[in-house]
């Protein structure tokens, strides 16, 4: 098992709260680490039909068999178990009792929100951080990160990513999404997924994406939603501020895993991702998760943003820490331009108050400090996170 960032904030949290809850992708690594930081506890897996089973039919008697808590993996599959969790931690008055995990996050949250209220402390895990691989001396080009993304078992395993990516689409997501709702026409949604890879890092409208796949804009709007809740889709929101009426008010559409992304693009080499012309949104991509891993890898919420004006002025990533924000621009090119710091400038004379120092994260292999602006390596996004105190 490659050592995750997160296990130290569930160890602590575990004394201070009767439940966690971990939410993330499909394979993750959610079960491995709650398993390992947890190794005491027993292990149900609610994927099981008969264990599944139990604990729908008679959810008190499958509780009392764990009556000094477990791991119990995949909520979602019983969310109406959550009802009958909550006395259960009541009577018992005692901290780190069950470990819940989900990957679907909007049900789980919903439920969690209904019944658990102040009982559970909420983390997410995503893929590998570049941070996590270099505890492994794990060492990618640029290129080799775009194409295989970060999901734990393509390293554990040494799977091809193509191979692995592959499996996941048709094992995880589509099964994922037929169990959430009912999809009448599996092809069409298949083709809605790879159009949203081939919008990654950009605006997202659903009324263009909707009309290319050949559905309203009402279905694009639920398919989007079901592949939020599934951990595939995020989507990175507009600064919310009065900084400028004529502000862009859609967000970013990119994914959780950048290999995902690439997959989808029908990227299977190094030389397709050189050559590819989006290798400059995939980049973008990684940066952003890679700043979105580092906030949920300690226990935080999501701060990140981005700024966009009618004029097509844009900083692609704020960070908000308080009062402060942080602009970053990303750019995948690896030779330092001037146009580079055009979006931090035209931002930052926008504001009332100064931002903090603006950071760039590029292609190139040099670090820079420069008076106004800090210049860091893809490698370096948990650094300059940790410098910026976000």
């Amino acid at each position: 098992m490659i050592p995750r960032t997160l296990e130290p904030v569930l160890h602590q949290l575990a004394g201070q709260y009767p439940v966690l809850t971990v939410t993330g992708p499909r394979q993750s690594g959610k079960t491995t680490l709650c398993r390992s930081a947890f190794a005491d506890k027993p292990y149900v897996n609610l994927e099981s039909p008969d264990i599944r089973e139990f604990a729908r039919s008679d959810p008190r008697g499958f509780l009392a068999s764990y009556a000094d808590g477990a791991i119990l993996d995949e909520i979602q599959r019983v969310p109406q178990l959550l009802s009958y969790l909550q006395p259960v931690v009541d009577d018992r008055n005692e901290t780190g009792l069950f470990i819940l995990t989900g990957s679907q996050q909007f049900e789980v949250m919903t439920s969690i929100t209904q019944s658990l209220a102040g009982r559970t402390a909420l983390l997410k895990l995503l893929p590998l951080s570049i941070e996590e691989l270099a505890n492994t001396e794990t060492t990618l080009s640029i290129d080799q990160l775009l194409l295989t993304g970060f999901y734990p078992r393509i390293y554990d395993a040494g799977i091809n990513p193509t191979q692995a990516l592959g499996d996941y689409v048709e094992t995880y997501i589509e099964r994922d999404i037929r169990q959430m709702t009912v999809i009448k026409d599996l092809a069409l949604f298949e083709k809605f997924v790879r159009l949203c890879a081939g919008r990654v890092g950009q605006l997202l409208n659903l009324q263009s994406l909707g009309n290319d796949v050949g559905v309203s804009h009402t279905t694009a709007r639920s398919w989007l939603t079901l592949l939020e809740a599934s951990y595939v889709i995020f989507l990175l929101r507009p600064w919310h501020t009065n900084l400028s009426k004529r502000q862009i008010k859609s967000p970013k559409l990119y994914f959780y895993d950048v290999g995902l992304a690439s997959y989808l693009l029908g990227v299977e080499n190094e030389l397709h991702i050189n050559r590819h012309p989006l290798k400059g949104n995939l980049f973008e991509n990684l940066v952003v998760i890679e700043a979105l891993k580092y906030r949920y890898n300690r226990g935080k919420r999501n701060n990140l943003f981005f700024w966009r004006d009618a004029k097509g002025n844009e900083v692609d990533l704020l960070i908000e820490n308080g009062p402060d924000v942080m602009p970053v621009e990303i750019k995948a090119g690896a030779t330092i331009s001037g146009d580079f710091f055009k979006g931090l400038r035209t931002f930052s004379s926008r504001l009332s108050v100064p931002a903090k120092a603006g950071a760039l994260v590029y292609g190139g292999t040099e670090r820079q400090k420069r008076s106004d602006v800090s210049i860091w390596r893809v490698t370096d996004v948990a650094e300059m996170m940790r410098e910026g105190q976000a």
